[in-house]
């Protein structure tokens, strides 16, 4: 064997490295696409249940807020609705501030 045979026999192998290396290169690109697609899917699964579970858990808390509210305002109106109504003697100490105190 020459030098010009094995100077090509060396570039055929090399040729060869590049395909290996470019074949690899696409295998290696596809499994991280198909491996980043997966996982993406995994995080949308689980980002939709802890959301659900989070707003499940503010409507919740909404609706007990509210629910505690009125039960707060019903029970001062009913409060409110027991007082005596002293409309005379509320009448009269009006007037004595608003009117005897300016004479």
């Amino acid at each position: 064997m020459d030098d010009s045979d094995i100077l090509q026999h060396l570039l055929e192998i090399e040729e060869k490295a590049a395909v290996l290396v470019d074949d690899a290169q696409a295998e290696a690109d596809r499994r991280i696409k198909e491996s980043e697609e997966q996982n993406r899917i995994i995080f949308d699964e689980a980002y939709q249940k802890i959301t659900a579970g989070l707003e499940a858990e503010y409507v919740h808390s909404v609706d007990a807020a509210k629910n505690e509210y009125n039960k707060i305002l019903d029970e001062y109106k009913a409060g409110m609705d027991c007082m005596a109504k002293q409309n005379e003697v509320f009448s009269a100490l009006a007037f004595s501030l608003l009117v005897e105190e300016k004479n």
